[in-house]
């Protein structure tokens, strides 16, 4: 199981700011990983189809590539913008 932190607008769209997922079988990367998330229901779909979004893995900014597995804790939030 991983828990998934949800930021921003990311949040306001899923409407839970977390939530805990058992990996499906073949889910190893954060690509698979988003794109399983999205077919869960549409306020998923939705929210993340962004290509902007971003993602880390235990704290550490992660690429579509990186592996995910159980007890990894995945946060994802949209792009941060400076001032």
């Amino acid at each position: 199981m991983v828990r998934l932190l949800y930021f921003s607008w990311v949040r306001e769209r899923i409407g839970v700011a977390s939530e805990a997922v058992t990996l499906p079988s073949g889910v190893e990367t954060v690509q698979a990983l988003l794109t399983f998330l999205k077919t869960q229901d549409a306020l998923h779909a939705s929210a993340l189809s962004h290509s902007s979004l971003r993602v880390a893995v235990n704290q550490i900014h992660a690429q579509a590539t990186d592996p995910v597995a159980d007890g990894d804790e995945i946060a994802i939030f949209p792009p941060l913008s400076g001032g």
